[in-house]
């Protein structure tokens, strides 16, 4: 009897590089009950947490990006390359992985480093549009890489490209059919419509505080706020919101299947793993991009939904007034509502992470 395979995986820093991690991760043990699983993150961010909630072991580098800015901090990152580079190999050493998967993120790069070196075969999973540079530097050595977007060969070399849309957690797939148990879960009023409010997983000012500046009018309009405000938040906006009954708080939203099998509409930035989840579960979208990414890749993730008519795009300061004039009118058409289900539906990639698995498989059988 053949060894069970031995699967390394990094990717994190936000929960757009961790649940594709994760969503590949569950589909290859599917596929494999036996394979071992190592996961590779970066030291004090959230995978460290959500990694081994989900079931898998993960070790930490010493790793952090640059700032943008000028910052005492760029004076680390050196020293904390080097050590994660050190380490990364010492992984890899002792994992003996048969294959190396990467996501995104700072300790992605280290990790499938040494694992090219080491002579492992590799796989990198790019969410967005426009490639961070870990992926960019990663694909010259690396044997697949799967993408969300086409003319991704401005950025990778196209004999490597497998377009597979990206990785979508399985308990986003059927949604539809948890609605009263969403409403009993969230404590939901069920005669009201939903906006759900997602500001990422580390939360968004902007969006936190137009929601705030309109609480009075959007209860007044019969519609409850399911909330995710992001944990440095939470405070802030638990203390503003207190005095209304339909508004309901969360940090975060472990359960992700139900916050969108509740929500009529989705107020959110506009990640790659967002957007592609707004697909999937097809749900109307009033999108604002966030501007502090490179190249401005969120806009061109919404612009994408909007032109299938899926979604409303908004810039920041267009914000206030738009929660009150596009929720509450999308809330009350349903026929727009209904034709913004169906554009979303002609984007959605269902498979995707099957379809990544597969590409994966590929290189561990042959």
């Amino acid at each position: 009897m053949a060894n069970p395979y031995k699967i390394l995986i990094s990717g994190g820093g936000t929960g757009g590089h961790i649940y594709p991690a994760l969503s590949i991760a569950d589909e290859l043990k599917r596929a494999y009950p036996d394979a071992e699983f190592l996961f590779v993150g970066a030291k004090d961010r959230m995978e460290m947490q959500k990694v081994p909630q989900a079931g898998y072991t993960i070790e930490g580098l010493n790793i952090s990006g640059l700032q943008r800015s000028l910052d005492r901090r760029n004076l680390a990152f050196p020293f904390k390359l080097i050590d994660s580079l050190i380490r990364a190999k010492k992984i890899v050493k002792r994992f003996k992985p048969d294959i190396a998967i990467g996501t995104g993120g700072y300790a992605s790069g280290p990790t499938l480093w040494a694992a090219q070196r080491a002579g492992i075969p590799t796989l990198i999973q790019e969410q967005n549009s426009y490639p961070g540079i870990t992926n960019r530097l990663l694909a010259k050595r690396v044997e697949k890489i799967c993408v969300a977007y086409g003319e991704m060969d401005r950025w990778f070399p196209k004999e490597k490209i497998v377009f597979t849309g990206n990785p979508i957690r399985a308990d986003l797939l059927n949604v539809a059919e948890l609605r009263d148990q969403a409403i009993a879960h969230y404590k939901l009023d069920p005669n009201r419509k939903t906006l759900l409010v997602l500001g990422g997983s580390l939360g968004a000012r902007a969006i936190n505080e137009s929601v705030q500046s309109r609480l009075i009018d959007l209860v007044k309009n019969e519609i409850q706020i399911l909330w995710q405000c992001g944990r440095n938040y939470y405070d802030e906006v638990k203390k503003a919101s207190s005095e209304f009954d339909f508004v309901h708080v969360h940090p975060f939203l472990e359960r992700m299947d139900l916050a969108y099998a509740a929500a009529d509409v989705v107020l959110s930035r506009a990640g790659a793993s967002t957007v592609s989840e707004l697909c999937v579960v097809q749900k109307p979208a009033l999108l604002l991009p966030s501007p502090n990414v490179a190249e401005d890749h969120q806009t061109r993730n919404a612009k994408a939904l909007e032109k299938v008519g899926g979604a409303i795009v908004r810039s920041e300061n267009e914000l206030g007034n738009s929660i009150l004039i596009n929720v509450g009118g999308l809330l009350r058409d349903e026929d727009r509502l209904n034709r913004m289900k169906a554009g979303l539906k002609t984007l959605a990639k269902p498979n995707a992470t099957k379809e990544i698995v597969s590409e994966i498989k590929k290189m561990m059988e042959s």
